[in-house]
């Protein structure tokens, strides 16, 4: 029997959009062209030199029926919740907040001179854990074990399981795998994925030809790009004469109704207005 291999099915050009108090980002899915990417309902790179592009930060806003995941690469963001927590993440922290039935909380950056760089991605919660409990998972860079294979792939483990080594976020309902991947020019990785999960690279260092193995040629994608993949089969992709980095992010689709306002995602439009009744009555959040 031949192996199957994931094909691209689509590859998304971030738009530019303006969020929080007037931070600058390039989103991929939340957009005309990419609404949602079952259980995934936005992904956002945000990255620039420029303090002014982004130091407004996210003031104090809620959030219900989701999971945020915030992933640094470079420059610091403080953060502070309604549930009494703080702190900050910086270059290789990874924040996997579950918002449950209703959080707020503030992302603010600190300016820097050098680059502020990183991503946040939007998970669905099923129905029946749309207003559990919130909870974090924040994760010191130094936890997240880093895989340097003898061909010179490197692989930071986020979430997921490979070369027998899983990731320290746990105990998410998707079952999702979050890889930041680099591999060097000319070189190749591959993967085995068992499931038929939702599965999305997101380029954003040099350039790799993303949907190679058996026959297929797959497609030549230059950073900053999303990459959409078929349903079954590996994932691979290889490096051109340029090394390329991207994330390799997947997830269990939920397949049920979406109901969306802003930061909350419900199953239905009654519950949104529940969502929007309990903030202006004040009691939105969920302890």
């Amino acid at each position: 029997m031949s192996t199957q291999y994931r094909k691209v099915l689509q590859i998304i050009e971030p738009q530019p959009v303006i969020e929080g108090a007037g931070v600058r980002l390039k989103r991929s899915i939340a957009t005309a062209t990419l609404d949602h990417l079952d259980p995934f309902l936005l992904f956002d790179h945000f990255g620039s030199s420029n303090p002014d592009d982004y130091i407004k930060g996210f003031p104090m806003h809620p959030h219900r029926g989701i999971e945020t995941v915030t992933y640094m690469i470079e420059g610091v963001v403080n953060h502070k919740d309604s549930m009494g927590n703080s702190g900050s993440i910086s270059g290789g922290d990874v924040q996997w907040m579950t918002s449950g039935g209703g959080i707020m909380h503030e992302e603010m950056p600190r300016a820097s001179r050098r680059e502020m760089v990183g991503f946040q991605l939007w998970v669905n919660l099923p129905a029946s854990l749309k207003m559990t409990a919130p909870r974090y998972q924040n994760i010191a860079s130094a936890q997240i074990p880093e895989i340097n294979r003898d061909d010179g792939v490197i692989i930071r483990v986020i979430a997921g399981e490979v070369d027998g080594i899983r990731g320290p976020v746990t105990d998410i309902f998707a079952d999702p795998t979050y890889l930041d991947i680099t591999i060097p020019a000319n070189g190749s990785f591959s993967f085995p994925y068992e499931h038929d999960h939702t599965v999305f690279a997101y380029a954003f260092e040099g350039q790799g030809v993303f949907g190679v193995g058996g026959r297929q040629k797959g497609e030549v994608v230059t950073h900053p790009r999303l990459v959409v993949l078929s349903e079954t089969g590996f994932f691979e992709a290889r490096a051109t004469e340029r090394h390329v980095r991207f994330l390799l992010i997947s997830g269990k689709p939920l397949k049920e109704p979406i109901a969306r306002y802003g930061p909350f995602v419900m199953n239905t439009q009654d519950e949104i207005q529940q969502a929007l009744n309990d903030l202006k009555n004040g009691t939105f959040v969920q302890n």
